[in-house]
Protein backbone atom coordinates (compact mmCIF):
# COMPACT_ATOMS: atom_id res chain seq x y z
CA UNK A 1 0.00 0.00 0.00
CA UNK A 2 1.46 3.63 -0.54
CA UNK A 3 0.05 7.05 -1.66
CA UNK A 4 -1.55 7.58 -5.41
CA UNK A 5 0.93 10.08 -6.40
CA UNK A 6 -0.20 10.70 -9.54
CA UNK A 7 -3.59 11.98 -8.85
CA UNK A 8 -2.08 14.93 -7.29
CA UNK A 9 0.93 15.53 -10.16
CA UNK A 10 3.35 13.75 -8.06
CA UNK A 11 2.38 15.26 -4.90
CA UNK A 12 -0.31 14.12 -1.26
CA UNK A 13 -0.64 16.36 0.99
CA UNK A 14 0.88 14.75 4.44
CA UNK A 15 -1.40 16.10 7.70
CA UNK A 16 1.47 15.29 10.80
CA UNK A 17 -0.46 14.85 13.53
CA UNK A 18 1.59 13.83 17.36
CA UNK A 19 1.18 10.68 18.73
CA UNK A 20 0.72 11.83 22.33
CA UNK A 21 -2.00 14.49 22.38
CA UNK A 22 -3.16 13.99 19.13
CA UNK A 23 -2.67 17.65 18.25
CA UNK A 24 -2.48 18.15 14.88
CA UNK A 25 1.10 20.16 14.00
CA UNK A 26 1.28 20.76 10.24
CA UNK A 27 0.46 20.18 7.06
CA UNK A 28 3.41 19.31 4.75
CA UNK A 29 3.63 17.97 0.96
CA UNK A 30 5.17 14.24 0.15
CA UNK A 31 6.07 13.04 -3.38
CA UNK A 32 7.45 9.59 -4.09
CA UNK A 33 10.90 9.80 -3.09
CA UNK A 34 10.02 11.58 0.27
CA UNK A 35 7.51 8.91 0.83
CA UNK A 36 10.74 6.21 0.61
CA UNK A 37 12.99 8.20 2.65
CA UNK A 38 10.53 8.40 5.14
CA UNK A 39 9.72 4.33 5.21
CA UNK A 40 13.88 3.86 4.79
CA UNK A 41 14.73 6.69 7.91
CA UNK A 42 11.46 6.18 10.57
CA UNK A 43 11.79 9.86 10.23
CA UNK A 44 9.50 12.38 8.44
CA UNK A 45 10.60 13.75 4.86
CA UNK A 46 8.71 16.03 3.19
CA UNK A 47 9.00 17.58 -0.61
CA UNK A 48 9.46 21.61 -0.44
CA UNK A 49 7.31 23.18 -3.35
CA UNK A 50 8.99 26.64 -2.66
CA UNK A 51 12.45 25.06 -2.75
CA UNK A 52 11.53 22.00 -5.16
CA UNK A 53 13.51 19.66 -3.44
CA UNK A 54 13.05 17.08 -0.57
CA UNK A 55 13.26 18.11 3.02
CA UNK A 56 13.86 15.88 6.09
CA UNK A 57 12.18 17.48 8.75
CA UNK A 58 14.67 18.62 11.80
CA UNK A 59 17.33 18.30 9.34
CA UNK A 60 18.64 22.35 10.10
CA UNK A 61 17.05 22.59 13.73
CA UNK A 62 17.00 19.08 15.07
CA UNK A 63 13.20 18.86 15.64
CA UNK A 64 12.81 15.29 13.58
CA UNK A 65 9.43 13.86 13.72
CA UNK A 66 10.15 10.04 14.53
CA UNK A 67 7.02 8.33 12.32
CA UNK A 68 5.07 6.33 15.17
CA UNK A 69 2.24 5.20 12.28
CA UNK A 70 0.96 6.23 9.28
CA UNK A 71 -2.32 6.04 7.61
CA UNK A 72 -3.81 6.61 4.52
CA UNK A 73 -7.35 7.57 4.07
CA UNK A 74 -9.47 5.67 1.58
CA UNK A 75 -9.13 7.64 -1.50
CA UNK A 76 -5.16 7.15 -1.26
CA UNK A 77 -4.22 10.68 -1.94
CA UNK A 78 -3.53 11.87 1.77
CA UNK A 79 -1.63 10.28 4.21
CA UNK A 80 -1.50 11.11 8.53
CA UNK A 81 2.14 10.65 10.03
CA UNK A 82 1.35 9.78 13.63
CA UNK A 83 4.90 11.17 15.15
CA UNK A 84 6.97 11.77 18.12
CA UNK A 85 7.68 15.55 17.79
CA UNK A 86 11.71 15.73 19.34
CA UNK A 87 12.04 18.89 20.75
CA UNK A 88 8.87 19.93 20.84
CA UNK A 89 8.26 22.02 17.71
CA UNK A 90 6.91 21.29 14.50
CA UNK A 91 7.18 24.90 13.11
CA UNK A 92 9.88 26.33 11.74
CA UNK A 93 8.93 30.02 13.47
CA UNK A 94 9.54 28.17 16.86
CA UNK A 95 5.99 27.01 17.94
CA UNK A 96 4.72 23.28 18.72
CA UNK A 97 2.11 23.92 15.92
CA UNK A 98 2.52 25.76 12.51
CA UNK A 99 -1.42 26.02 13.40
CA UNK A 100 -0.28 28.35 16.05
CA UNK A 101 -2.66 30.91 15.30
CA UNK A 102 -6.32 30.62 16.27
CA UNK A 103 -9.47 33.88 15.23
CA UNK A 104 -11.27 34.63 18.37
CA UNK A 105 -13.55 37.36 18.09
CA UNK A 106 -12.79 38.43 14.99
CA UNK A 107 -9.37 39.01 16.24
CA UNK A 108 -6.01 36.43 16.15
CA UNK A 109 -4.70 35.46 19.28
CA UNK A 110 -1.76 32.98 19.49
CA UNK A 111 -3.02 29.20 20.52
CA UNK A 112 0.58 27.26 20.87
CA UNK A 113 3.72 27.72 22.88
CA UNK A 114 6.70 29.16 21.36
CA UNK A 115 9.46 26.40 21.69
CA UNK A 116 12.76 28.08 20.54
CA UNK A 117 13.71 31.41 18.94
CA UNK A 118 14.26 30.66 14.97
CA UNK A 119 17.17 33.38 14.85
CA UNK A 120 18.94 31.12 17.29
CA UNK A 121 18.42 27.94 15.45
CA UNK A 122 18.61 28.77 11.82
CA UNK A 123 21.61 31.04 11.69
Amino acid sequence: MKPDFAKGNGLVPAIVQEAATGEVLMLAYINEEAWNKTLETGEAHYYSRSRKTLWHKGGTSGHVQKIKEIRLDCDLDTVLFIVDQVGGAACHEGYKSCFYRKLENGKEKICSPKVFDPKEVYK
